[in-house]
């Protein structure tokens, strides 16, 4: 890829796209969800309750190659919101070319618009692939996920 991705908020016209990238993305993680989410969430992701998640995709030549949703929330450490990136998806034919980068690097641009001092994501130990791009673009830390059975 010599053309850089244009980095850009989701729009109500990207639904079919956004589709296909987030099953992608959700398909990777062994999950299905039921159409009612799918359509909750792009809602949302339009919506304008700063409590809903946001999203902004990356598109190259009117193609959307990648997505990340992401959302601000209170910490009870901190004073300013913090910002949690929940979900990161480049299409397989653009790995490597600098599409996750340039999402994340987005959303550490709106954090720091929106003076939140912390970006934090999840992966699963598996992801190889997308770790090395996090070793260079985070720290890893050493909290471990638990959630009710």
């Amino acid at each position: 890829m010599t053309q850089a991705p244009r980095i850009r908020p989701l729009t109500p016209e990207d639904r079919p796209s956004w589709d296909l990238l987030w099953r992608a993305y959700l398909e990777f993680y062994e999950t299905v969800l039921p159409d009612e989410v799918y359509d909750s969430t792009f809602a949302r992701l339009l919506g304008d309750d700063p409590q809903d998640f946001s999203c902004l995709v990356a598109e190259l030549d009117g193609e959307l190659i990648g997505l990340t949703h992401f959302l601000f929330h209170r910490h009870a450490w901190k004073i300013e919101n913090v910002c949690y990136l929940q979900d990161l998806y480049a299409s397989p034919h653009v790995r490597g070319t600098g599409v996750g980068r340039a999402l994340i690097e987005a959303v550490y641009a709106e954090a720091d618009r929106k003076g939140a001092p912390d970006v934090y994501w999840l992966t699963q130990e598996f992801n190889h692939t997308a770790r090395q791009l996090y070793d260079r673009v985070g720290q890893l830390t050493p909290f471990l996920k638990y959630r009710r059975p």
